[in-house]
């Protein structure tokens, strides 16, 4: 049709990188082929035929790959037999990402994915592999305020509000990564050490605790620099800005990314302080984002772990104030805190059981210092968990705090707030508790505060939304 603005492909250079990928891809099947023409005789041909295959179909990928902004969409169209055309609306775009793999990094490209919230392919993400860097920027700049015009206040780009500094990798081994590769390592080494059925004999028995040790401790510092590099390749140069109507975040050493989230669906954030992170002194911090599902949660990270004072500075720098993050919460009472100590004690005192029984039919009697070691861990976990447990309405945000190994602290803005939901078990109910969630269009779509008493929960969904709740609380006195 005159007149519509036409289709762009991606930048050529990306002819070196498609076939490339595909090549990649075929690694298995082109060593299989190589092999199969040596021993049947094909001489070079059939190897020749599997390095020109993926080659083309690289070729075909950039060929039959282009994009437009029309009509206030999004379009991309791919592929050649199975054709496919995604499209979403621009005011549907939630965030951009800026990712540039080493290949794309040494010949100035980019791959801009942008964050649909459920619109477009299958993982709500409309993804241009590659651009030139410029013209992603450009790009992400037209998306983000396609909706609003840019003034002289929101075109000036603030300071930071978190820049990585190298302390901040004592925080690396504190992360699950850490055990994530702990378990990995124990697990390939045992495999490998199976199929390959060695036996490693030491020249007398007493030393053999001595190579447990050498061999616990090695395999420590090999977690601890893996933890360390990993933490390093992914946040390296890691800054958090406002830029305009959007906050940025960028980071990494090999693989860069620049996420840019649209101020207007940033609805809150969340403060995780697993036990690690704790004992370190350090947290984390993410973004409620409107409309951004759980397959998108990379785009949610405002501060990777870092110290704690670090992320509630720029915690409060996101939400406009660190009150959220830093006021004392409302406690839920006596009954709330007995739910704490009988779930963490009643799991606790079955496996404390097992070795107490053991002793009264006869077994050692040290086994009781399991049962004791137990019965005290169970004490700790509900000591934590009544010290985390609490809410508060504050500087025009709900907040909510739970969880002891995974704790987090959520505020979410009172404007972003679309209802509120009150679910109960039969235990709760017979405690006169509930769990009160406002539901809202970000991250897992609700934040939760547990076992609050059921008419203090009215009192907050009706001084938050009262409009909302009025229609259940007529007649009713509430509490806030």
């Amino acid at each position: 049709m005159t007149g519509e603005p036409p289709w762009v492909r991606l930048d050529p250079r990306m002819l070196l990188v498609h076939p490339l990928d595909e090549l990649r891809k075929f690694i298995v099947p082109l060593a299989a082929a190589a092999l199969f023409g040596a021993s049947q005789g094909g001489g070079p041909y059939v190897a020749i035929l599997a390095i020109v295959v993926p080659i083309a179909i690289g070729v075909v990928r950039y060929l039959t790959t282009s994009y437009r902004i029309a009509d206030g969409r999004v379009e991309l169209r791919r592929g050649l037999l199975n054709r496919q055309r995604l499209s979403t609306p621009v005011d549907r775009v939630r965030t951009v990402d800026l990712t540039a793999s080493l290949i794309h990094r040494v010949i100035g490209l980019t791959t801009v994915r942008i964050g649909t919230g459920g619109a477009g392919n299958d993982d709500g993400d409309l993804t241009l592999d590659g651009l030139t860097v410029e013209q992603g920027r450009t790009l992400r700049a037209t998306l983000l305020t396609d909706q609003r015009p840019v003034t002289e206040e929101t075109a000036v780009q603030s300071p930071a509000a978190a820049r990585f500094e190298p302390g901040w990798l004592r925080f690396a081994p504190f992360t699950s990564a850490g055990l994530a590769i702990l378990g990995g390592l124990v697990g390939g080494g045992g495999q490998l050490l199976s199929e390959l059925d060695l036996q490693v004999d030491l020249p007398a028995e007493d030393l053999a605790g001595l190579a447990a040790v050498v061999v616990a401790v090695g395999l420590l510092l090999l977690v601890l620099v893996l933890t360390l590099v990993g933490y390093l390749v992914a946040n390296w140069g890691f800054t958090l800005r406002r830029d305009g109507d959007t906050w940025q975040v960028s980071r990494g050493l090999l693989t860069t990314r620049e996420t840019s989230i649209d101020v207007e669906r940033l609805a809150g954030v969340a403060v995780a302080e697993p036990p690690g992170l704790r004992l370190a002194r350090g947290a984390r911090l993410t973004a409620i984002v409107t409309g951004l599902g759980s397959a998108q949660s990379g785009s949610r990270v405002l501060v990777p772990p870092a110290p704690a004072a670090v992320v509630r500075v720029a915690g409060g720098a996101v939400l406009g104030s660190d009150e959220p993050l830093v006021a004392p919460l409302t406690p839920h009472g006596a009954a709330a805190v007995r739910r704490r100590w009988v779930r963490a004690l009643g799991p606790a005192a079955l496996v404390a059981a097992l070795p107490a029984l053991l002793v009264m039919v006869g077994g050692p009697g040290w086994l009781l210092v399991i049962t004791v070691l137990v019965l005290l861990a169970g004490a700790g976990l509900a000591v934590d968990r009544v010290r985390a447990l609490g809410h508060a309405v504050v500087a025009g945000h709900f907040v909510a705090r739970s969880g002891s190994l995974l704790r987090h602290r959520e505020a979410l803005a009172v404007s972003h707030v679309i209802g509120w939901s009150f679910r109960d078990t039969w235990f709760q109910r017979r405690a006169g508790l509930t769990t009160l969630a406002a539901t809202t269009a970000g991250g897992s779509g609700k934040v939760e505060a547990l076992d609050v008493p059921v008419r203090e929960a009215v009192g907050v969904a009706a001084a938050v939304t009262p409009d909302l709740v009025a229609q259940f609380t007529a007649g009713e006195p509430v509490h806030s």
